[in-house]
């Protein structure tokens, strides 16, 4: 009795086991159909495109893509660019600061050579005033001698005797009729040297020689042409400068007092012979021009701007001598 009560009891027990599980899987059922319910209750044919509207929205996401990259790379070739751009505007902006500074070393020496040099200023106006001296001496000679021939040397610094001027053919005494044309040079010069040198007849003003000049040497110079021997030419170039120079100095021996900024007589001779001929010595003509006596000053030129004020001070002197050595 017992035994059948226990298969009982177990059969009891297999079934309600059974029934449990049947439920779960009816409840799980049931939840997924409420699940799916809700689902298709909240599905929309509006939230959906048709294929065609995607095929174009793909289409135009691909070539805006496209465009992007055209553009990304066109960037990429405008920064390339700017970068070397940026290297040859450096370059350019060293080679213009370069230039500037050659414009800036260029303006200065425009601006020094505007300024003008005192000692080379002094010499150009010394030589001014050499040429007016001879251009005084040659006019005045003129006046008094209108057929003499003189002329001024291409250099502007000496009175030139040409031809038979002074002298006969070989000889070294002066003509006759030419004595009172050297007399006349020595009494012009008189006239002029105060101005121009220092010693005891100094008369300098700034209105007869404002340029501050003074003459180192008034030179006599002697000059033949080829016809004889050098030596010969030589002796006799040196006897005419020495005539010339004896007239002068018997008409007026004060000429002698002139002295240069060395206290040394301005006054001096010379024989150059057939050394130093003007023109070629192959036409008598031209043979003529060579035998001549010049009468060439020459001015003193200072090495140094200071010794410009050392000139003025001498000229300023009364006792005639020069202020310092040069």
């Amino acid at each position: 009795m017992r035994g059948g009560f226990r298969v009982q009891h177990q059969e009891e027990e297999e079934e309600s086991a059974f029934v449990s599980m049947t439920d779960m899987t009816v409840s799980f059922l049931f939840i997924v159909m409420l699940l799916l319910a809700f689902f298709a209750s909240e599905y929309s044919e509006n939230d959906t495109v048709s294929r065609t509207i995607h095929e174009e929205v793909v289409a135009e996401r691909d070539t805006a893509l496209e465009e992007i990259k055209k553009l990304r790379a066109l960037i990429s070739d405008k920064e390339k660019r700017i970068d070397e751009q940026s290297v040859e505007l450096d370059t350019q902006q060293i080679e213009i600061a370069q230039l500037q500074k050659k414009i800036a070393e260029l303006e200065e020496i425009i601006a020094k050579s505007k300024k003008p040099d005192p000692l080379e200023a002094y010499l150009t106006r010394s030589a001014a005033e050499r040429r007016r001296i001879l251009e005084t001496l040659r006019n005045q000679l003129k006046v008094d001698f209108p057929d003499l021939q003189v002329v001024i040397s291409e250099e502007s610094d000496a009175l030139r005797f040409q031809g038979e001027g002074l002298f006969d053919r070989g000889i070294s005494t002066l003509k006759a009729d030419r004595r009172a044309v050297v007399e006349k040079i020595a009494a012009r010069l008189e006239q002029i040297l105060p101005c121009y040198t220092l010693g005891p007849k100094k008369s300098w003003n700034l209105e007869c020689n404002p340029s501050l000049s003074i003459i180192e040497a008034l030179q006599i110079e002697g000059h033949t042409d080829s016809d004889g021997t050098p030596d010969s030419n030589l002796n006799l170039s040196t006897a005419r400068a020495n005539s010339t120079f004896t007239t002068m100095t018997a008409s007026k021996p004060g000429l002698v007092d002139f002295q240069n900024f060395r206290n040394q007589p301005v006054l001096s001779v010379a024989g150059y012979g057939q050394m130093r001929p003007i023109r070629k010595n192959d036409t008598l003509e031209g043979k003529a021009t060579n035998r001549r006596v010049d009468l060439r000053i020459i001015m003193y030129s200072p090495s140094r701007s200071d010794e410009i004020e050392r000139i003025r001070a001498s000229l300023e002197k009364s006792d005639g001598v020069a202020n310092g050595n040069p």
